[in-house]
């Protein structure tokens, strides 16, 4: 058992549950859900029965809440294609899962950044008025009611929440006091869990069988803060994937804009959090103090070209004028100018028809109300313009995010598998993917493998390959449930990892490491996996568990535009 803290973070009360309704509502709602069923679409059936006395129409959360109490009291049988149609916002949980971001309370940042705007009731960086921080700020930062809330304000919409990705932003999560750590991630567990947990330890053996399980963990926190020593933390907190800030691979760039470290910290930060099998985001700022967008284009090439940076997942946040920040002053004083939304725009077409296949691009464009930017960029549905622009040039992005697969999966096993092969400082990474005719991606598993002088990564990882994620694409499904023309629960995922286990045992690695959320460890286990010391660990010496990986290798070499080989060209 895990030492308690002995601080005591309090919990407020108050917890939002699921939508309410009166007794005409769900009357209504019944007729509704009968016409859906029947074949009219939701708006025709939804105007076919206003509620009286004129109160006009019935939301979609209450056809949700009325559909959901009608499934649990057994007078109505589990009906997918029902409530994908009365489902709200979609693309909530059309990748797969449902994200639940919580955000940790007000703490001093370690860095001294020029464009970060500062806000004293919030971690540094954040507004007011962004949605995240608007919901954090209305519970006080706690753990437990942020997540509850997210979680049933996705359910009451209609989306599965079985299936969470745990997104804890507010700045360095490295920055703030361990035990604070400890508990805020407890606190998390404890919510999706149900019931209050005395340990980390305890709350991540209950979330191997709870409703709602934990698929993995996200944190963030700044390249200068990785070391061996802090990723052997992290891992004890069930982190699977860290967001950092490289926002320039230019030095003069970053020390212009105060950032506190160079590209070289990066770069070892990088390897170290592959070797410990992270799945990594990296931040990039256009147009920071001192760039210009022919500079921008140069600098995008290098986060892709260096060995010792291609990310998994890259976030674009390009550099907003805030009054807060100190860039307003060099603003004023006419040292820094705003690109224009055009040139902007112009900017991301080219740098996003660059985006190698192995890469998600999660975002272009920082989520932060117009009414705060003084000069510049106000649009928020930045992408797509950019889309729109790549378009009429003819061009497109091949980033996963482009190609995901949504609600077109198709039928069952009529996928491509395609290993694509690339170096990184430290590894070699196998992103092998499969993939419908039309090169939508269905699934993917990030494999690496480690080189063998690498530094100490500890008992678990010595000699292993290493799985560093597993993804099936398409709207979210419930634990145990399955549709044949949905990409989830089809035996997409256990192909995934028994083609990794093949390239591993043929690259000569004699195990495989998985870095598994607590909520995924029943899902590795049916394949064998043994819960190591933070890690899932399987032997690959076993003649029992080989197979025959002449497809692996020849379906590589039937795809040789996919099947690429990125040299190191750092």
């Amino acid at each position: 058992m895990a030492q308690r803290t002995n601080v005591d973070f309090a919990t407020p009360a108050g917890i939002e549950g699921r939508y309410s309704y009166t007794d005409a509502q769900a009357e209504s709602a019944r007729l509704v859900l009968a016409e859906v069923v029947g074949g009219l679409p939701v708006d025709r059936a939804v105007r076919n029965h206003p509620l009286p006395g004129g109160e006009g129409h019935l939301r979609k959360s209450v056809l949700v809440s009325v559909y959901r109490n009608l499934v649990e009291a057994g007078k109505m049988h589990p009906n997918e294609q029902l409530l994908a149609a009365i489902r709200m916002k979609p693309l909530r949980t059309l990748s797969g899962v449902a994200t639940v971001t919580v955000l940790t309370k007000p703490y001093p940042c370690p860095g001294r950044c020029v464009f970060c705007p500062t806000d004293t009731r919030l971690p540094k960086s954040y507004l007011a008025d962004e949605p995240g921080a608007m919901r954090a700020l209305h519970h006080e930062f706690d753990p437990y009611t942020q997540t509850v809330a997210r979680r049933e304000a996705l359910a009451g919409i209609g989306h599965p929440t079985d299936k969470i990705e745990l997104l804890v932003l507010g700045g360095t999560f490295s920055a703030y006091r361990r035990d604070y750590q400890e508990w805020f991630v407890r606190r998390c567990f404890d919510a999706l869990n149900g019931f209050d947990s005395d340990c980390l330890e305890e709350a991540f053996a209950a979330n191997e069988l709870t409703t709602h399980r934990n698929v993995g963990l996200v944190i963030e926190t700044r390249p200068d803060h990785v070391d061996t020593e802090e990723l052997e933390w992290l891992r004890r907190l069930g982190v699977t994937k860290v967001q950092m800030g490289l926002q320039s691979a230019d030095d003069s760039i970053l020390n212009l804009n105060n950032r506190g470290h160079d590209v070289d910290t990066t770069r070892a930060a990088m390897t170290r959090l592959r070797a410990y099998g992270f799945k990594v985001v990296l931040h990039w700022m256009p147009n920071l103090l001192g760039a210009t967008p022919e500079s921008d284009r140069e600098d995008f090439g290098r986060i892709f070209d260096d060995s010792g940076l291609r990310p998994d997942e890259l976030k674009i946040y390009p550099c907003q004028l805030l009054e807060n920040a100190e860039l307003y002053d060099y603003w004023k004083r006419g040292e820094y100018v705003p690109y224009t939304t055009d040139e902007l725009c112009d900017l991301l077409a080219d740098v996003k028809a660059r985006v190698p296949r192995y890469c998600r691009v999660n975002r272009v464009i920082r989520d932060i109300p117009s009414v705060n930017v003084v000069e510049g960029n106000r649009r928020t549905n930045l992408r797509q313009d950019v889309h729109s622009e790549m378009g009429r040039r003819g061009t497109r992005c091949d980033c996963i995010r482009c190609r995901e697969v949504g609600d077109r999966a198709g039928s069952r096993g009529n996928f491509i598998y395609v290993d694509e092969r690339y170096e990184t400082s430290g590894s070699s990474e196998h992103f092998i993917s499969a993939n419908t005719a039309d090169d939508r991606i269905a699934g993917y598993v990030r494999l690496s493998l480690p080189d063998s002088d690498q530094f100490d990564v500890g008992h678990d990882l010595a000699g292993a390959a290493i799985i560093r994620e597993v993804h099936v694409y398409g709207q979210s499904l419930e634990v145990g449930s399955r549709s044949d023309h949905a990409a989830q629960h089809n035996g997409i995922g256990a192909e995934l990892v028994e083609r990794s286990e093949a390239v591993a045992r043929r690259c000569g690695y004699g195990r495989l490491a998985v870095i598994a959320a607590s909520g995924t460890r029943g899902y590795y286990k049916r394949f064998g996996y043994l819960v190591g010391k933070t890690y899932m660990l399987k032997s690959l010496t076993d003649s029992r568990d080989a197979r025959d990986t002449s497809t692996d290798v020849r379906e590589c070499g039937d795809s040789p535009a996919h099947a690429t080989t990125i040299g190191d060209a750092r």
